[in-house]
């Protein structure tokens, strides 16, 4: 098994803030991805990663990281104004890019959930991204309707068959996809994918979307 090459990041410079989150590369990685939490989350949303585990087993490196910082996070509004989170999750593109070490050229996916779904469709249509793949949990798609017809990237939308007014929202959105695309729901399972086996199947989902659309360029 490949030894994971583990790096805390201290601060992703956007804006006039800094930002903190962790990006791990396993040896040999074959594409990064890319986190975003959805509201009142943050890199360490327990489910996100749990997914990121499984992806990284799969030889994928990942960046976890807060959309928002600690004083933001207070004003309830920040965490739905899916404008400033694409710009940050943009941000954070743009620095995992940027670095001559880990990630440099590895090829990009993001994976969204609940609002941070939002975010990842609205960055992936954004040409400066360049983003070979997207996949949402339980993502609130519809946030991102406007953008919807920009995006290229492979999209893969995970849903609780029980998480009914969600599932309904994304069925639209899917629809109104051109890209490459697949809806997977998971029956029985609610928002939060709290059910046995039931994130595990997320997340197995995840990694073999990712390793399919995520090539290595280098």
């Amino acid at each position: 098994m490949a030894i994971d090459e583990t790096q805390t990041v201290t601060e992703i410079a956007v804006d006039d803030v800094t930002l903190e989150g962790e990006l791990v590369v396993p040896a040999d990685a074959g594409g990064l991805v890319v986190f975003a939490h959805g509201s009142g989350s943050s890199r360490h949303s327990p489910r996100n990663n749990f997914v990121a585990e499984t992806l990284r087993k799969r030889g994928l490196g990942t960046l976890l990281f807060d959309l928002l910082t600690e004083d933001e996070d207070r004003h309830r509004e920040n965490r739905f104004d899916i404008p400033l989170l694409t710009d940050r999750l943009v941000a954070a593109t743009a620095w995992a890019r940027d670095r001559n070490d880990l990630s440099a050229d590895l090829p990009i996916g993001y994976f969204g959930a609940s609002t941070g779904a939002a975010a990842a469709l609205r960055g992936a249509a954004r040409s400066e991204t360049d983003v070979d793949a997207v996949v949402s949990r339980g993502g609130r798609v519809d946030m991102a309707e406007d953008a919807i017809g920009d995006v290229t990237a492979a999209t893969l939308f995970i849903v609780g068959g029980e998480d009914d007014s969600v599932l309904e929202l994304n069925r639209e959105v899917y629809d109104a996809l051109s890209c490459e695309k697949d809806l997977r729901v998971i029956e029985g399972a609610g928002h939060l994918f709290q059910g046995e086996g039931e994130l595990e199947a997320v997340a197995d989902h995840a990694a073999d979307w990712f390793a399919t659309h995520l090539r290595n360029r280098g």
